[in-house]
């Protein structure tokens, strides 16, 4: 009764430094964290002091609790409940399902990780790449913008660069939260993502269930006034034309919404275009499989090939930047009044109206405009200043229907100059002696091209 009981040292160290910190944590850590949530939240309201858009409550509520709202909200309840009888599958089972996927959607959302570091990085990413422009916008009519109303930007995918892109030049408007796609889930970016805001979505899952969690995540975020930004083509462009409007997230949105009785929604249409798409190739290639999604023919060693070859040319001075991206913004629409007048087909008449506004905004760039010069002229051999009179009259007819032109320093030889030097480093146009003629191979990235200003030609 009376034996001697040894504990080894490394265990009495052990349990003293967990005893310590059990009593931190009651003793002290309240304290801190009272701190440090005083320091995030005079920093929140000096950021939204600068902002247009303000930071709602909803986007900087902790995660866990979002994720504990959104299982627990009657219509998610609804959906477990009739899910459970359908399959006869016990109810905690199948709400143990729901909070996978709710903690799947949910975003992270950090202040700090997307002013003090998201947009900055993109800022330096867009303007290393490209000559950031902006183009068409009415500064009046967007400044008004959002006075109690959710704001939603709609634009069309040209590049994974759109993301980097609209982020950066609406970083001083307001913190965006985007839907992305499973490209995003994989570790590390998928908590980068969720720092940003962003939220994930299975666009091509066809399960109820999730579907209805989905939903009713996307209306409680629009509902609280939380400012987002979807892609409603639903992905790349694989072809470089406007394609037509996935009606999924718009649906959501508009499902159940009543003028008068819940917050307004505006939409906000986005242009973009770019001299060069870094993954045009890529998309040209990309195949369907059998059940109709895109594969596509590249990998981590190609992505890092390319990175190296940028830096090379940095380094050896040979570096020249990838030509224009340029941003427009369209006029606003308001859902109030969409929805005002009868309609047989709100959600589809929506999608259309807002890709109609989303075209009108699309910023005809150098490279398009030559680009479809010489898709117009496969066979011909232009001297410059044939080139320079078919693009300025096929300028002036573009702008004749709306398009909005982008020439840089406002002089079009060199806007002339900037789309050619492209095109003939790139190998898409050959030179020989003066002349300038398509390179017959590389027809498809004109097409390319060509095509992101299509919608605008009869």
């Amino acid at each position: 009764m009376g034996g001697t009981v040894e504990i080894p040292v490394w265990l009495v160290v052990l349990a003293g430094l967990l005893a310590l910190f059990g009593l931190l944590d009651r003793v002290i850590g309240p304290s801190v964290r009272w701190f440090f949530r005083r320091r995030i939240n005079r920093a929140v309201d000096r950021l939204n002091a600068r902002l247009q858009l303000k930071l709602q409550p909803f986007k900087l509520t902790e995660r866990r609790v979002l994720i504990d709202r959104l299982v627990h909200d009657a219509e998610v309840q609804e959906a477990i409940a009739e899910r459970a009888e359908e399959t006869a599958t016990p109810r905690d089972v199948v709400q143990e399902e729901v909070e996978g996927y709710a903690r799947e959607i949910v975003p992270a959302f950090s202040a700090y990780a997307y002013f003090s570091i998201g947009a900055r990085v993109s800022r330096w990413i867009a303007r290393a790449l490209y000559r950031v422009r902006l183009g068409a916008f009415d500064e009046r009519e967007l400044a008004g913008t959002g006075e109690g109303a959710t704001v939603v930007f709609v634009m069309n995918h040209r590049s994974n660069v759109d993301y980097l892109l609209v982020t950066y030049l609406a970083a001083t408007r307001s913190a965006l939260s985007y839907a992305v796609g499973e490209w995003a889930r994989i570790w590390p970016v998928s908590p980068i993502i969720r720092a940003m805001g962003a939220y994930f979505i299975r666009r091509r899952s066809g399960d109820t269930l999730y579907r209805r969690v989905l939903a009713r995540y996307v209306r409680m975020a629009t509902e609280a006034g939380v400012t987002q930004a979807i892609f409603p083509e639903g992905g790349l462009s694989r072809d470089g034309r406007l394609g037509a409007p996935k009606l999924g997230l718009l649906s959501y949105i508009v499902t159940g919404f009543e003028p008068g009785r819940h917050r307004d929604v505006v939409f906000v249409p986005v242009g973009l275009n770019y001299d060069r798409v870094l993954e045009d190739r890529v998309l040209l290639s990309a195949t369907l499989d059998a059940e109709g999604k895109p594969r596509f023919s590249t990998g981590i060693w190609r992505s890092l090939w390319f990175g190296v070859k940028v830096m090379w040319r940095r380094m050896t001075g040979a570096w020249h930047r990838f030509g224009y991206a340029c941003v427009s913004f369209g006029r606003p629409l308001s859902l109030a009044s969409f929805m005002g007048e009868e309609r047989a087909d709100p959600v589809a008449e929506l999608g259309d109206k807002l890709m109609q506004r989303i075209g009108a905004v699309i910023p005809v760039l150098p490279v398009s405009l030559v680009a479809t010069v010489f898709r117009d002229n496969p066979d011909r051999a232009f001297t410059r200043i044939d080139l320079k009179l078919a693009a300025e009259t096929l300028r002036a007819d573009l702008e004749a229907r709306g398009a909005h032109s982008h020439v840089p320093r406002h002089d079009f030889d060199y806007a002339l100059d900037v789309g050619l030097r492209i095109l003939v480093m790139r190998r898409i146009v050959t030179k020989a002696e003066e002349t300038y003629r398509l390179n017959p191979a590389e027809a498809g990235v004109i097409d390319y091209y060509a095509n992101s200003i299509d919608h605008f030609r009869p």
